[in-house]
Order: C-alpha cells, then sequence, then structure tokens
C-alpha cells in the first residue's frame, strides 16, 4: 500500500528547553520549511526511514526518524513479549499473616489480601482479589455477580484499621471502631476478576477525642470505583 504525506510549510525541530544529555528524548516543535516531502510507506519500512533519507542533511530532522523509529521498536518488543511476562506483581509489604496480626476480621470477614504500600501513621495502599468464591456473590446477584457496595466501605475501612492500629497512631488492637462515612460515591460495579486497589490517607487526628479522619479511594484497573470520606474512633 502507499501513502503519500505532504508536509508544508514545517519541519520538527528541538524545542529549546530540551538538554542535549538528557536521557529522555527530546520534545518537538515546528517550523517553517518551504517545500513539500512526499513519503512513500510500503512493506514493513517506515515513513520515518523515508523521511530520514530525504534529509539526512538536517540532524535535527534525523534526530525525528530516528526517535520515532525506536518508539516503533520499543512497541513491536512489547508486543512480542507474552501478556504473562508484560506486567510486574504488585509488591508485598504486609501479607496476610501480618494482616491478621493487626486486624481482628476473620474469615468471612477480613476484606485484605495485601498492603502493597505503608506510610507509618499517615497512609496505606491495599488490594482485595475479587473472586467468584466470595461468599457474598450467590446472592449479590445470582445472575450478575456484584461486589456488594457497602463492603467495597468494609474493605477501605479495614485498610484504614491498618493505618491507625500502628504504634505511629497510638492505636492498638482492642479500641479500633469503624464510626461514620460521607460523601461516598460508587463509580464502577466490581466483579468477580477484579483487582480492587484501596488507599487510605490520615487527614485528621485528635487523639484526645480518640477520632480520625480519612480519605479513600479504591480502584479497578487505575479508574477508581469508590471514594468517600471516613470517621474512625478509638477507644
Amino acid at each position: 500500500m502507499v501513502a503519500t504525506i505532504t508536509l508544508s510549510n514545517s519541519i520538527l525541530l528541538r524545542t529549546p528547553t530540551t538538554s542535549p544529555t538528557s536521557l529522555v528524548s527530546p520534545r518537538l516543535s515546528a517550523f517553517s520549511f518551504s517545500s513539500r516531502l512526499s513519503l512513500l510507506n510500503s512493506g514493513s519500512q517506515s515513513v520515518f526511514t523515508h523521511l530520514k533519507n530525504k534529509t539526512k542533511n538536517d540532524s535535527s530532522l534525523s534526530h525525528f526518524s530516528v526517535y520515532c523509529s525506536s518508539s516503533e521498536a520499543a512497541k513491536q518488543s512489547t508486543e512480542e513479549t507474552p501478556i504473562e511476562l508484560r506486567y510486574e506483581a504488585f509488591p508485598t509489604v504486609m501479607d496476610i499473616n501480618q494482616i491478621r496480626e493487626i486486624l481482628p476480621h476473620r474469615f468471612p470477614f477480613l476484606l485484605v489480601d495485601r498492603v502493597i504500600e505503608y506510610n507509618p501513621g499517615v497512609s496505606a495502599v491495599a488490594i482485595k482479589n475479587v473472586t467468584i468464591n466470595d461468599n457474598f456473590f450467590p446472592g449479590h446477584f445470582p445472575e450478575r455477580p456484584i461486589m456488594p457496595g457497602v463492603l467495597m466501605v468494609e474493605a477501605m475501612a479495614q485498610v484504614g484499621g491498618l493505618v491507625m492500629l500502628q504504634p505511629e497512631v497510638g492505636g492498638s488492637r482492642e479500641n479500633f471502631f469503624f464510626a461514620g462515612i460521607d460523601k461516598v460515591r460508587f463509580r464502577k460495579p466490581v466483579i468477580a476478576g477484579d483487582t480492587l486497589v484501596m488507599r487510605m490517607t490520615l487527614t485528621k487526628l485528635q487523639k484526645r477525642f480518640g477520632i480520625a479522619k480519612m480519605e479513600g479511594k479504591a480502584y479497578v484497573g487505575g479508574e477508581v470505583v469508590c471514594e468517600g470520606e471516613f470517621l474512625m474512633a478509638m477507644g
């Protein structure tokens, strides 16, 4: 197939803000170019290679050609990698045994599988692997299994508990309670097979009254599925 691309009154050059020693490929901007170039793209040969051949005396345009060719090569390399090897697993900061040492919850109400980030006394990020074997799916709903919204909120509160029940905050296993929620929004349904990623952040702590406020968001595939403000009580 033959594709013709016409460039009129523009070529791509480095912007002045790009450092020549930077490892990141420079951004490109447009400047005047008086003539037109017709670029032939046939078989596997890149359009940018033709552009480079036609303008090999222009180093900035040649750089653009190399940059685009490198991007294409990287994309091709990614596509050739088996899908099971493309993505790294979440890190483990606390495993399920460590979580069980902190939270008093047990089956079927322990809704946190792993902590992947922990900032003492400030925030925590944890995951819940949602599977069809979860005991709430047979009734919610038999024909369309969806994780109940109240259990998403409960799971997020348990992540908040992992922040609160730490020496940095002064909490203990015996005195943590879920006291209230505000501004809760459910953005998308969570179904079997999803990985629920929950971030809870401490926003206000009043040790004198045993009250803590937290903000929480839950994600699936990088998209927010639930968010809200949480009130925790200690004592």
